[in-house]
């Protein structure tokens, strides 16, 4: 069944072609909560067999994922909180999860659009509370964009190595989160002290 899923997938990515790697981390990055292995492993897979072109493929998962970042955000910039507590339900967004993605915004400011395209389960949704704050829609977007490249490079990269092998798949993804909390945790550190020093 499961391999059903993944040819199915694979097969769908790869007949809609860069639109459809677009449209998937369009839908991921904003309001559907849509897993990007999804849409971008199959196409390092894809890649791997000459079927696709990386840079391409590249370039059209960071495009989407940017896009539906910017889409949230500016709900929350000409819509503000009233439509996240009316609608954000639907969605899987509680009015306590929207407080988290918030405060940890307010505590960790711009470094966290960055920072947050690199966690699972949060990246779609702190566009919300920096759209909410008004953050400078162009430093949102190289922050948001920095994170999403890492992000789409590294599922490419193992689509492209690790092919159709789903358990080291999983395994070099759960490996990978723990670095990239490290990561964040290091780089929040070095952009805070230049931010403190500066002032």
């Amino acid at each position: 069944m499961l391999s059903q899923i993944i040819e199915f997938i694979v097969s769908t990515v790869s007949s809609w072609g860069y639109i459809g790697i677009f449209c998937m981390m369009f839908l991921e990055s904003s309001f559907f909560p849509f897993p990007s292995e999804v849409a971008m492993i199959p196409a390092g897979y894809l890649a791997s067999k000459g079927e696709m072109n990386l840079s391409a493929a590249f370039l059209c998962g960071v495009g989407g994922s940017l896009a539906g970042a910017i889409f949230n955000y500016y709900l929350c910039y000409f819509f503000g909180r009233n439509l996240v507590e009316k609608y954000g339900k639907f969605i899987g967004i509680t009015d306590e999860k929207f407080a988290k993605f918030e405060d940890f915004f307010n505590r960790h400011g711009e470094i966290s659009t960055f920072n947050c395209r690199l966690i699972p389960g949060i990246r779609q949704y702190i566009s919300l509370p920096a759209g909410l704050a008004k953050m400078n829609i162009f430093r949102f977007s190289i922050f948001t964009g920095l994170g999403a490249g890492i992000w789409v490079a590294i599922l490419l990269a193992l689509g492209y190595f690790i092919g159709e092998n789903e358990n080291l798949i999983k395994e070099k993804l759960h490996l990978i989160t723990i670095l990239l909390f490290v990561f964040i945790v290091l780089s929040s550190a070095i952009y805070l002290f230049f931010v403190k020093r500066r002032k």
